[in-house]
């Protein structure tokens, strides 16, 4: 069977709500990430063979396929087709793992996979919300009601779920968010990010476009200190999350371009990295963020590998519990852990989230000088994505 490539990278920085990409449509918004790609790897954009993009919120300005209205807004010809897909926080992650199979079964040799969360435009839970607002129903169906009865599913009280089971208190949360804001700093200081990040213009829900470029992730609180952090009210009384140890409400795009053989040597460019492994796996539902720890131990039995073979992780931030409780159960190294910071500080634009990971993960290991990184996310219904990469 054929390898799967990654040869580019490219994510927007992300916005705040109502923040400084709140103007953009979100359609236009992947298609900047696409025309990205294509200029940064030198591909022909009619030897793009498919889009596949990762989007949770398909309503509105991000329904009707998504993914094809990128390709139209794009310097990609008609030609090229696009598909939508949601696997709740981790669809873009997903939406690799399509493209990295299309590419290996070598019936495609070159497919963009990415994703686009305009949470501005689009709320959170809007596709759940408004339907049941007009009367037209709600996702839980009888037999999901009957196998779960009286459960309703949470990713907050998940959050508290995992805290207590882990024994992981307030102040260990607090520390960790604290630390995710430093980290982004840091990394956002010394250009990290820089390579990673398309700057595209500033559009605020106010003004249609200003001029000024938009480059730095507008989640990262510069000014940021324990002891406010630590102020947080509780998201729930008697709980242990807060505001401030889960991750901001974020717009944004991302994607990378993955190719098979045939497909380097038709651009002759190297490769960033390899897709050395990739697998799901569904879990509890009702604690539902626990899923990316039983996820990791079988994709490394899977590839063969062990927790020290891993040089980076990037573990998706939902809230504060999830890495911390995946570092617990795993023993693994926090130095290696969200290095450039993670959700809580820099935001998590919900089906953009994979992808932009990835881009992280792919720049994180170059710019170190590692070979492999792992990366997973906690995902709706509970279940978790794993890619393990080695840097090229």
């Amino acid at each position: 069977m054929a390898e799967a490539y990654i040869v580019a990278t490219a994510r927007t920085a992300g916005g705040r709500r109502g923040g400084k990409l709140a103007g953009w449509h979100p359609v236009d918004l992947a298609a900047q990430v696409i025309d990205a790609l294509v200029d940064r790897s030198g591909i022909d954009p009619a030897a793009v063979e498919d889009v596949i993009l990762g989007c949770v919120s398909q309503v509105g300005e991000q329904a009707t396929n998504v993914a094809r209205n990128a390709v139209l807004a794009s310097k990609l010809p008609e030609s090229v087709p696009g598909t939508s897909v949601d696997r709740q926080c981790g669809s873009s992650q997903q939406a690799l793992h399509f493209a990295a199979q299309a590419v290996m079964s070598g019936s495609m040799d070159a497919v963009i996979a990415g994703g686009v969360e305009s949470m501005s435009r689009v709320p959170m839970f809007t596709p759940n919300a408004l339907p049941q607002k007009a009367g037209l129903g709600f996702y839980m169906s009888p037999a999901m009601q009957a196998r779960y009865p009286g459960v309703e599913f949470s990713q907050f009280m998940g959050a508290e779920m995992m805290a207590a089971k882990y024994g992981i208190e307030k102040d260990a949360l607090d520390r960790y968010a604290f630390e995710s804001h430093q980290r982004a700093m840091a990394a956002a200081r010394a250009g990290a990010f820089d390579d990673e990040i398309i700057p595209i213009e500033i559009r605020t829900a106010e003004a249609e476009g200003s001029g000024a470029l938009h480059t730095v992730d507008e989640g990262i609180r510069f000014d940021a200190t324990l002891e406010g952090i630590q102020g947080v009210k509780l998201i729930r009384e008697g709980g242990r999350c807060t505001a401030a140890s889960a991750s901001q409400i974020c717009d944004g795009a991302s994607g990378v371009l993955v190719v098979n053989e045939r497909g380097l040597k038709a651009l002759g460019v190297k490769p960033l990295a390899r897709i050395h492994h990739m697998s799901m796996l569904g879990h509890d539902p009702v604690i539902m963020l626990e899923a990316p720890i039983p996820a990791t131990v079988r994709a490394l039995q899977k590839a063969g590998m062990k927790m020290q073979d891993i040089d980076l992780y990037e573990v998706n931030e939902a809230f504060a519990p999830v890495p911390l409780a995946w570092l617990q159960r795993l023993d693994a190294d926090p130095a290696r852990l969200n290095v450039n910071g993670g959700a809580i500080a820099l935001g998590h634009p919900l089906g953009a989230s994979g992808t932009k990971l990835m881009t992280t993960l792919v720049n994180a290991l170059h710019k170190r000088g590692k070979r492999y990184g792992l990366q997973t996310m906690c995902e709706g219904g509970g279940m978790a994505n794993v890619t393990i990469i080695e840097r090229l």
